[in-house]
């Protein structure tokens, strides 16, 4: 394995253990590369509220990599590889050579032992680590190994459900492999069904807090009349039958849309003549991503607010504009309190084929930063983030902190142009009452909207 790869798994080596949160710790092995590491004696996997936690310790007691303390800020400092990463204790964010980097789930100090998620790990390492359920084994694979991961050989040849969205009336499932949902409308009570054969949940899936121990979970729908909620589940084992259910309010068509490239979409929004896929026809389709969500409230404002139902209000605002456009289709990642793995929002903007990507967010920092500022990764979606930040920046009054690069992991895959907005800092007084002022971000979510219009022309 390349050093870097090991450089960047020991970026997440300390932070506080909260007090209080329930964890159950796991009689579990850890392989790196196909081979089993040795835990120290005390040492174990954890599952925290869903969340599958890893020791670190135990890849990094091998590497030589300079570590620093700073007692007073309560900063760690990690160096080499020609790299520098600072974390601040009890902090959801890093710094790496001085660009930003957000954490899903802070990683935990508990006595000597560090641990992190392992999805947060994949993400930002490199490195395919996953859980296998049945083994109670972790799996590190570096690309660089050549070695399969024995977890992935549990899903055989199913096809595997990465995510489920509801947004703009629309049920979304992506997928990896081959779908042929089967679709019915049932009575007493109203509902529509999808089952899709040969598939299971993907591992990102489970891992996500959002299944529960006999495979069933739900999406919370707010906003729109004709649905109840969403359900799912690995409704049959013979064969391997992942079920989907909308509950509706009343009796309800649907136009169902079978994408070949591993995306189906329910829509609702239907009458006598069949509806038109999202971005059809002349229309640009745009993705609307509220960050953060579920079990990861993001950054904390100073009167103890989320991020994340922040980014969600803007997102829902910003749509519910768009929904009204004659040029413009608009999807989102996320319409409720649900979590999403960060590659589970760039597989949505990508097999739709979105034409432009806008993730929400919320900033944090020390009590005196202030301002908004918008990031983007590559030269292609530059222009982008100069026109958005260019009218959102009038719409919320705050400082100007520009347009700039930042290496983000959901505008750092994604193929479209893709941009990163943080409207202000949660952790500064006057920008946390401009962020939850309804009246602006009514004007934040317009300012989008009228960005988009002057980008598109």
């Amino acid at each position: 394995m390349k050093k870097f790869g090991f450089f960047m798994f020991l970026f997440i080596i300390m932070l506080v253990f909260p007090k209080g949160i329930e964890a159950s710790a796991l009689s579990a092995k850890i392989y790196l590369n196909g081979n089993e590491l040795q835990l120290s004696q005390g040492v174990n996997v954890e599952n925290i509220n869903g969340t599958v936690m890893v020791p670190i310790r135990v890849v990094s007691e091998n590497l030589g990599y300079t570590v620093g303390w700073n007692q007073a800020a309560q900063k760690i400092t990690v160096q080499g590889g020609g790299k520098t990463v600072e974390m601040v204790v009890g902090s959801s964010s890093a710094s790496i050579d001085g660009q930003r980097v957000s954490m899903v789930k802070a990683p935990l100090l508990r006595g000597g032992t560090t641990i992190v998620p392992i999805r947060f790990v994949s993400e930002q390492m490199g490195m395919n680590v996953s859980w296998n359920n049945q083994e109670k084994a972790v799996y590190l694979i570096t690309p660089e190994s050549g070695v399969s991961n024995p977890s992935e050989s549990d899903y055989g040849t199913l096809t595997t459900i990465d995510g489920i969205s509801f947004s703009s009336n629309r049920l979304l499932v992506a997928a990896t492999g081959t779908m042929k949902p089967k679709i019915m409308k049932l009575t007493s009570p109203d509902r529509i069904v999808i089952d899709v054969e040969n598939a299971a949940f993907s591992e990102q899936f489970s891992t996500s807090n959002i299944l529960d121990a006999t495979n069933n979970g739900s999406l919370t729908v707010t906003g729109y009349p004709d649905v109840k909620s969403v359900r799912y589940s690995l409704y049959s084992d013979s064969p391997s039958t992942v079920r989907i259910v909308i509950d509706l309010n009343y009796p309800k068509n649907y136009t169902l849309h079978n994408e070949p490239n591993g995306l189906f979409t329910v829509d609702l929004n239907t009458s006598s003549e069949p509806v038109p896929a999202p971005g059809a026809g002349s229309k640009k389709l745009v993705v609307i991503d509220a960050g953060h969500g579920g079990h990861d409230p993001g950054a904390i404002s100073v009167s103890k607010k989320k991020e994340k139902d922040f980014a969600l209000s803007l997102a829902l605002k910003t749509a519910k504009l768009l929904e009204n456009s004659s040029t413009i289709d608009v999807v989102l990642t996320r319409s409720d309190d649900t979590f999403l793995e960060l590659s589970d929002r760039v597989k949505i903007a990508e097999k739709l084929k979105a034409d432009v990507f806008i993730s929400i967010h919320a900033n944090a920092g020390p009590a005196t930063a202030s301002g908004t500022e918008t990031f983007y990764q590559r030269s292609s979606s530059k222009s982008l983030a100069t026109v958005i930040h260019k009218n959102m920046l009038n719409a919320v009054g705050l400082k100007d902190r520009g347009v700039k690069y930042g290496n983000f992991h959901v505008i750092r895959e994604t193929t479209m142009p893709a941009i990163l907005l943080e409207v202000g800092f949660l952790t500064n007084k006057t920008d946390e009452t401009k962020l939850y002022d309804s009246g602006i971000q009514d004007r934040v979510a317009k300012s989008i909207v009228n960005g988009l219009n002057e980008y598109f022309k």
